[in-house]
């Protein structure tokens, strides 16, 4: 049955979000889904639940501080995880063992062994996962369309630019010799305010594996093909809270996938003087026939005005419902049962992509995907 056709409401419990609050807000903008209850455990530390608590008040429902218990008390079907880094998969493990359906905030984890555990789980426990994802933005669908319809022959290679224009503290080389080196957590927490808290957790993260998702996502889902080999250059070029944590913020990687397609990534977090808007991200397709030249942004409204904030972006998306797309194919996933967009299988083998190429870029060789 269509999630057109069912109208069963998913009661969802927020399970931490210290993250960015994108995903728990993107799951109630379809009718199906409705927040009923923030909750986390309760040997978290204070910020942790201040920010929990926040986004309860926000949203009038209530904070619980005892997953288990709130899943029990308030009828929850679906988990929306959106914690530190490393606790995304243990959360998501043992959601799923609750027999919840589970939304997850990128990265999967900073550890494959965890992403292995949550693959497992939802297999046991025969429910949906979903990797918080950007594939149905419109360019990309219709990219899709186009080469599902032979627009231009069979897809051969890949290449997708993918620079995000947000800072990340302190340019590199801005701070003096004897100062101390920046604390991962600590600056993501500060960077909270101004959204540029992108690698929140006590390891610290690389742009492949904050943002890798994104792009690897685009690729998978267009090549329909799994990476198994791959070669990185990485460095930290532009922050010195990456410097300081040995953590790239710019890297150039090549895929080689499955089914003999090949794919290159540029990727870096570049600093919000360098573009007027969320970055340059584009992706381009050679096939048999012909080729794509795909802008993620388009359509777009280009706005300038006396006075403007120095923060708001002047390029703004236009004619887009991704949030709800996402939603409406994970209602559907749950009505019969499929993997979905981005399901644990797919979501996996991009964490394992994003671990070969940080490994790559540390040893200089090719690196095979685990």
């Amino acid at each position: 049955m269509s999630s057109v056709e069912n109208t069963t409401v998913f009661r969802c419990a927020v399970v931490s979000v210290v993250k960015h609050a994108y995903v728990p807000n993107g799951v109630v903008t379809h009718p199906r889904f409705d927040l009923v209850v923030v909750c986390d455990d309760a040997d978290q530390p204070d910020w942790v639940h201040e920010r929990n608590q926040l986004y309860a008040d926000e949203h009038g429902i209530p904070y619980v501080k005892g997953i288990e218990q709130a899943v029990a008390d308030h009828d929850v079907q679906v988990a929306v995880i959106s914690s530190e880094a490393e606790r995304h998969c243990d959360l998501a493990v043992r959601c799923a063992a609750l027999g919840l359906h589970v939304v997850q905030d990128k990265p999967m984890s900073n550890r494959i062994s965890e992403c292995d555990r949550v693959v497992a789980a939802v297999a046991e426990h025969d429910v949906r996962f979903m990797m918080w994802n950007r594939n149905f933005l419109p360019a990309l669908v219709e990219a899709r369309r186009v080469i599902d319809e032979g627009g231009i022959g069979k897809p051969y290679a890949f290449h997708v630019d993918f620079y995000f224009a947000k800072d990340s503290g302190p340019p590199k080389g801005s701070r003096g010799p004897d100062d101390p080196p920046i604390d991962w957590l600590e600056r993501q927490i500060e960077a909270h305010s101004d959204g540029s808290d992108g690698g929140v957790g006590v390891d610290p993260m690389g742009e492949l594996k904050i943002e890798g998702i994104y792009p690897l996502a685009y690729i998978q889902h267009l090549a329909g093909s799994r990476v198994e080999r791959v070669y990185a250059r990485t460095a930290s070029h532009f922050h010195q809270a990456n410097a300081d944590n040995d953590v790239e913020d710019l890297a150039t990687v090549t895929l080689e996938m499955a089914n003999g397609v090949i794919g290159t990534l540029c990727i870096g977090r570049i600093g919000a003087a360098s573009h007027p808007d969320i970055g340059e991200i584009k992706l381009h397709v050679l096939g048999e026939t012909g080729g794509l030249v795909i802008s993620e942004a388009r359509p777009e409204v280009s706005v300038y005005y006396r006075n403007q904030p120095p923060q708001e972006f002047r390029h703004r998306r236009m004619a887009i419902d991704l949030d709800f797309q996402l939603m409406e194919d994970f209602a559907e996933a749950i009505d019969s049962g499929s993997g979905g967009i981005l399901d644990a299988v797919t979501s996996r083998d991009i964490a394992a992509t994003v671990q070969a190429a940080v490994d790559s870029g540390k040893s200089g060789r090719v690196e095979e995907v685990a």
